[in-house]
C-alpha cells in the first residue's frame, strides 16, 4: 500500500487500562453458554475484539469516521462492511490506491487496520482494476491485548425464565422457557496497548488520531448497557498514557507494562522508568 500523504505518529506511546467489572458479564462466550470468558488458570478475560468494539463505538459518537460499525449503531444505509465499502469508496473500490483511501477515511481502518478481500471477476481476467480475487491487507499501528483479571474470578450463574409468541403476530403468549444468565460479582481487569510510529506511517495513523483514541478510553463503557453489563456495573479506573520522545521509542513496550502492577482491589504500584513518566487520567 502506498504511504499516505499526511502526518503521521509522531512518538511512541504505550498504554494501560485498569478497569472494574461489578456484578456483569463483561465478555460472554458464545460457545460456553455465553459464560464469562476465562482462561485455564482461572483469570477473566475480555478479548482484543470485544474491546476494539467499544472503542470502536466511542470514536463513534465522538463523531469519527468508522468503518466497522455496531448493527445498532449503523449512521449509513449500508447491509454489510463489503457494502460500505463499495458505496463509500466509489471508484477508488478494488484499485490499487483503495488501502490509502480506506485509511484516509475511516479512523478505525488506519488505527487497527483491515482486511479487504475482493472477490474474483467471472472472467478471471484482470482488467486493470486490480480485483482479480486480490485481497488487500492493511496493518494498523495500534495494538490492543486482551484484558485479564487480575485475580481468578468466580463466575454466578442463575437460571432465568424467558417467555416467547406463541403467534407471529404476538396475540398470544408462548410457554414459558427457562435460560441462564451469568456473571462475574467483581473483579479487576487490566489491558495494555501500544501505537506504532512506523506503521502509523503507512496508514497515515496521526498524532490527533491517537489523541481522540486517549479521549474515549476513560470512558470505554459510556452507553455500553445491556442485560448483561447493567449500566454503572463496567468502569474504567484508570488510564495510564506512556508518550515516548521519539519514533522509536525509549524502552520496550514489554518493559514500560511491565511498570504497572494492579492489586486484586483496584490499587496499583507504578515504577516509573527514567526519562518517561506515564500521564495518569482517571476513569469517567
Amino acid at each position: 500500500m502506498e504511504e499516505m500523504p499526511v502526518s503521521s505518529l509522531s512518538n511512541k506511546i504505550d498504554f494501560a487500562v485498569i478497569l472494574r467489572v461489578d456484578h456483569a458479564n463483561p465478555n460472554g462466550d458464545p460457545l460456553n453458554g455465553n459464560r464469562p470468558r476465562t482462561d485455564y488458570s482461572g483469570l477473566g478475560e475480555m478479548s482484543d475484539v470485544c474491546l476494539k468494539r467499544k472503542m470502536r463505538d466511542r470514536l463513534q459518537e465522538t463523531g469519527a469516521s468508522i468503518f466497522v460499525q455496531s448493527d445498532d449503531r449503523k449512521n449509513d444505509d449500508a447491509t454489510s462492511l463489503s457494502d460500505r465499502a463499495v458505496k463509500t469508496l466509489k471508484d477508488a473500490f478494488g484499485r490499487a490506491d483503495m488501502g490509502a483511501k480506506a485509511c484516509e477515511t475511516w479512523l478505525d481502518v488506519r488505527a487497527f487496520g483491515q482486511l479487504f478481500a475482493l472477490k474474483a471477476k467471472k472472467s478471471g481476467k484482470d482488467d486493470g482494476s486490480g480485483d482479480v480475487g486480490l485481497s488487500i491487507p492493511i496493518r494498523g499501528p495500534v495494538s490492543v491485548q486482551s484484558a485479564f483479571s487480575v485475580e481468578p474470578v468466580d463466575v454466578t450463574s442463575t437460571q432465568i425464565t424467558k417467555s416467547v409468541s406463541g403467534e407471529g403476530d404476538g396475540t398470544k403468549r408462548g410457554s414459558d422457557t427457562m435460560g441462564m444468565k451469568h456473571r462475574v460479582d467483581k473483579a479487576i481487569y487490566l489491558f495494555r496497548g501500544s501505537m506504532n510510529p512506523q506503521l502509523a506511517v503507512r496508514t497515515g495513523f496521526s498524532d490527533d488520531d491517537a489523541e481522540a483514541i486517549k479521549s474515549v478510553l476513560p470512558k470505554l463503557f459510556e452507553n455500553d448497557a445491556s442485560s448483561a453489563r447493567p449500566e454503572g456495573s463496567m468502569s474504567v479506573i484508570k488510564v495510564f498514557w506512556w508518550k515516548h520522545n521519539c519514533k522509536a521509542g525509549q524502552y520496550s513496550s514489554a518493559k514500560v507494562h511491565s511498570t504497572l502492577q494492579v492489586q486484586a482491589d483496584g490499587s496499583y504500584c507504578l515504577e516509573n522508568l527514567d526519562g518517561l513518566v506515564p500521564e495518569e487520567i482517571d476513569g469517567f
